[in-house]
């Protein structure tokens, strides 16, 4: 086992109308209020209403920054930092799921500063300090509340990276499972799609933590048993909670301690899969982690076979391959790239986003001779 330090300093506040408290805890922080969100469905189901007279309890001066997108680019960012920046903002109040939160994030640190976002992801300048963030979490997928990561694409540059810095972790995250309720079928499913691809990475990353593997187990058999029904009783609180929690248990840091690192390859194959195709974050992962395990079988069988007994009492790679995919299926995720109506005329196009965006993991390498492979891996038919 790897030497570590757990270091988590995010406040969960998990359960039924937690945010009945979520004004007093803003105020704390100060009452000027850029409050960030998406496209609009928080006013359709009632949670901005909410979030609105929460804030008024404390006469919050609020600035608002609508419009973020489900797979968010670093304009939004620069664009919410300079409101912020301009009307002089005390505290962040992020209130959708992980593109939402992932931008807050950035914004709190773009703000004391005259650079662009991206300027971070490049590494030219590091942040030295951060608007207070707090997120009201709606969509359970990306673990992003409890942890000090963010993802943003560069559409210029046909570039998606992730960031990640000790100040990008929020001061409180409130999570109220009937905030999720109006989340539809296919993106609940791919929630916990990503909530599982998040325990995987962990899982093929490089160190031996025999604790944190079965936390790898724990979280994704709760998936695999809560998953199925919840999709067919979409607004059982019972559920939603379970698959909430697990979705924040699958990337707070706790699978990773004992590690050198996760690996990650097979998010980076499907940030490029996203950004060429605007297709949402946990169907990329459905299709990208069944042809990377089929990839490695031959180099890793062992560790394979091993997370099959553990998850799905199998025996081998193949068994285990065949578990995952069968389970996408039945949650009916994607498990090809025809499937998304991506063929194979467009192999190219995936290549050279691979070579942009140099996808690799942090444990298992990856070259441009094996993106080919990948490639067919994930165009070829089950």
């Amino acid at each position: 086992m790897e030497n570590f330090v757990a270091y988590n300093p995010t406040k969960l506040h998990f359960g039924k109308d937690v945010t009945d408290i979520l004004g007093k805890t803003i105020e704390k922080f100060g009452k000027r209020v850029l409050l960030v969100y998406g496209g609009g469905s928080i006013k359709n189901n009632g949670i901005y209403d909410k979030i609105i007279s929460q804030l008024k309890s404390i006469d919050a001066r609020i600035f608002e920054y609508q419009g973020i997108k489900p797979n968010p680019v670093y304009e939004d960012v620069d664009a919410a930092a300079k409101l912020g920046r301009d009307n002089n903002v005390d505290v962040i109040l992020a209130v959708g799921g992980g593109s939402v939160i992932d931008s807050a994030k950035i914004i709190s640190i773009t703000i004391p500063v005259n650079n662009t976002c991206w300027d971070f992801y490049e590494n030219k300048i590091k942040p030295q300090k951060a608007i207070p963030v707090i997120s009201v979490l709606t969509l359970a997928a990306t673990g992003t509340e409890m942890n000090p990561y963010a993802v943003l694409q560069n559409n210029k540059t046909k570039q998606k990276w992730g960031y990640g810095n000790d100040l990008l972790y929020l001061k409180h995250s409130f999570l109220d499972p009937q905030n999720t309720f109006t989340v539809p079928k296919n993106y609940t499913a791919y929630g916990i799609t990503d909530l599982i691809a998040h325990c995987l990475e962990a899982y093929f990353g490089k160190g031996d933590a025999s604790l944190s593997d079965s936390f790898v187990y724990a979280i994704i058999k709760e998936a695999i048993k809560y998953g199925p029904p919840l999709l067919d009783d979409l607004q059982n609180y019972d559920l939603r909670a379970k698959i909430m929690y697990a979705a924040t248990a699958a990337l707070n840091r706790t699978t990773l301690y004992g590690r050198v690192s996760g690996d990650w390859g097979v998010h980076s194959i499907g940030h490029v899969l996203s950004l060429l195709y605007d297709i949402p974050h946990g169907a990329s992962l459905s299709i990208a982690y069944p042809a990377w395990l089929k990839f490695q079988k031959n180099n890793i069988p062992d560790r394979i076979a091993e997370l099959g007994k553990n998850i799905f009492n199998v025996n081998t790679p193949d068994e285990t391959i065949t578990a995952f995919e069968a389970f996408f299926k039945s949650i009916e995720c994607p498990l090809k790239l025809s499937d998304i109506g991506i063929e194979k005329n467009n192999k190219q196009i995936i290549f050279d986003g691979m070579i942009s965006n140099k996808v690799t993991g942090m444990n298992h390498k990856l070259n441009p001779e094996d993106y080919e492979k990948l490639i067919d891996l994930m165009l070829s038919p089950l």
